[in-house]
Order: structure tokens, then sequence, then C-alpha cells
């Protein structure tokens, strides 16, 4: 091949590699609200967030129940670093070969599964029973490395974003337990907090855990280090009433990524209420009206976007509703368990959290 041929294609191929781009994607795990199937039905739903979030393709799950029926969906997480994606539902954990969309696995867990949180090698999972007394820390293939037991009515769970914390938070209990991951091990605790912790964040420098609990409309705030509460943030305004699910007023509740502002959940009346997270105790900003209760909330990585399980998409700087997620048959989606993912060629290059985690 000539010389000049052969620089000519050089040059083409790597015009061409320089055009491959990472894509932001959404996963939706459904049914993502208890086991409601007019919400999206059974699978892993895929939007294209750089393109207004239109929905991709439907990914099928595992996770039927005894009469052969999908069962409610617990947790959703991932790891760039194995490409694997992980859910779980009442009793199993799948996972899930996300280039290949192959299930290699589906597992029963003595006592059930809960929301779960991985390490950010994808190594570890911190796996909590189904409200009961224990978490299982498991590795990459499903096998049992060690149980941790603080006997909480296990619930959430979030691995620090550097992997060297996990964070416990049972049903029935007021006190956040603290893992160090290496040793599985219970260090610290923070609380005691008003009433039993329901969803939780923490940030980034792992300094501050901001906390739903049973009975409160608004959250608590907690520091991570000397295990006191600093401030019970009530939200102005707004009454409590009754909810369709989860038994409290607030159960949602998530940083930015930039940690500037905190976003809780509000069922009862159906809003987003937005507190400033610089200030000393949280200052009440704004609130966002929703379609329908919100039972969480979520944020692409990059804090454009804020996903609460409505399935409504949220432009976090002008605070405007833009969409609603709909599946391939037009059905609005709606899901408490979101994951966001950056993908090029089909695999998998970072992972999000189902969790608000500050970012900073």
């Amino acid at each position: 091949m000539p010389r000049h041929v052969t620089i000519v294609c050089l040059l083409s191929i790597l015009s061409f590699c320089g055009q491959i781009r990472a894509d932001e994607w959404l996963l939706a795990a459904t049914p993502g609200v208890r086991n409601y199937l007019e919400y999206g039905g059974h699978g892993l739903l895929v939007f294209d967030v750089d393109h207004d979030h239109r929905f991709l393709k439907r990914i099928p799950l595992a996770g039927l129940d005894a009469d052969g029926k999908p069962s409610n969906v617990k947790g959703i997480c991932g790891s760039a670093r194995t490409g694997r994606v992980y859910v779980s539902t009442l009793k199993t954990l799948q996972c899930l070969d996300f280039a290949t969309e192959k299930l290699l696995w589906e597992k029963e867990y003595p006592g059930g599964c809960d929301r779960m949180s991985i390490t950010p090698d994808g190594q570890k999972i911190f796996l909590p029973s189904l409200e009961g007394p224990h978490w299982h820390v498991i590795d990459a293939n499903g096998q049992i490395l060690a149980k941790i037991q603080p006997n909480s009515g296990a619930h959430n769970t979030v691995v620090s974003l550097d992997g060297s914390e996990a964070y416990l938070a049972g049903l029935k209990s007021p006190y956040l337990e603290i893992v160090d991951t290496s040793t599985n091990m219970i260090t610290r605790r923070t609380g005691p907090f008003t009433a039993s912790i329901r969803p939780f964040t923490v940030d980034s420098k792992r300094q501050r855990c901001i906390v739903c609990i049973n009975d409160l409309l608004g959250f608590e705030v907690g520091d991570l280090s000397s295990g006191k509460k600093l401030w019970r943030v009530e939200v102005a305004g707004y009454q409590k009433g009754a909810v369709k699910r989860h038994g409290c007023p607030s159960h949602g509740v998530g940083l930015t990524p930039d940690e500037s502002e905190i976003w809780v959940v509000d069922a009862f009346n159906q809003r987003l209420h937005i507190f400033d997270a610089r200030t000393q105790p949280p200052k009440q900003l704004d609130s966002i009206k929703l379609a329908d209760e919100p039972g969480w909330i979520t944020f692409s990585p990059d804090g454009k976007f804020a996903y609460p399980s409505t399935g409504q998409v949220i432009d976090t700087r002008t605070r405007k509703i833009l969409l609603q997620l709909t599946d391939e048959t037009g059905a609005r989606v709606q899901s408490e368990k979101f994951l966001p993912v950056t993908v090029e060629q089909g695999k998998l290059q970072a992972v999000g959290d189902q969790f608000g985690l500050g970012r900073t």
C-alpha cells in the first residue's frame, strides 16, 4: 500500500476514534414501586439522558415470586470496574453483565434482601436482610464473606464514594451504624436521631449525614465524626397527612452532587422541598409540585437533573419539570430504584448511585 494511502487510512481511523463519545443513560429497575406493574412493567428500563431521556430499551430481569409474578425491586447498584449491575428483590439478588445484558446469576439469601450498596471497585456488596437483624457482605459473584448483625431492622445501605465506609440504617433503630469496609466491622455510630431512620444520604467527605426519620416532614442532620445529631429541620408551610406508602411523611432525601442543596420528598403534599445546605442549619428555599406521591429522589452525577420516584425529570438549575419518563408503550414510568450510568460502546464507564450522595 502506498505511503500516502496508509497515512490517509490512519488519519481516518484516528478521526473515527475521536468521534467515539460516552453516552449518559438512566436505568430504572421495575417494578420499582412495590410490585405495581402499571408503572413500567418488569425489567431494567434504559433511557437516553442526552436525547431528552427517550426510552431506549428494556433489559429482562429475573426476580419472580413463587407464583411466577415479578417481585418488588428493593435496590439497584453497579460497578464500572466489573461491568455488572445488581438488582435486589424481596428474596434474591441478581447480577447482570451490562454489556451482554445476560443474567450471570440470581441467588437467594437467608432473611431476604433490601436496598444494598457496592464498593467502587465492585468487589464487596453490603446487602441488608429484609428488615431483619443482619447485613450480609458478599463478593462480586454472590458468595457470602461476612455477616454484620446490629439487630436494627436492616433496610437502607450506603457505601461512601471512596469505598472506605458503609452506613447501615435499620427501620427499628435511631442510630446510623458505620462500618469499616476493610474489616466489615462496625466502628462507631451516629445518633440517636429523634426516631428510626428511613432513607438517608451522606456527603463526599464523610462528615455529614442527612436522614429522614419516622413522623417527620423534613430531615435531621448528623455529624459522622463526633456521632452527634446536629439539627432537626422541619418543612415550613405544609402539613403532614396520610400517605399511600412507607408510612412516613418524608421518604427520600438527597444532596445535589455539588452539595449546595438538600432535596427532601413530601408524599402527602406531592412535593419536593429544597433547602440550602450551605447554611447552618439548612434554610428552606423552594418547593416543586409533582404529579404523584414521591418516595425517593436521585440525581444525575453532573447535577443537571433530579429524578424523583414519580418518573418526572427536573432541571435542577431552573427547578422546572422537563418531562415524564415513559416506556415503549407510552406508559408513565415510576421507580424508587433509578441508577445513572455512563456508557461507551455498550460498556459501563461510570456508575452513579441510587441515593443522592454528595460528590464535591
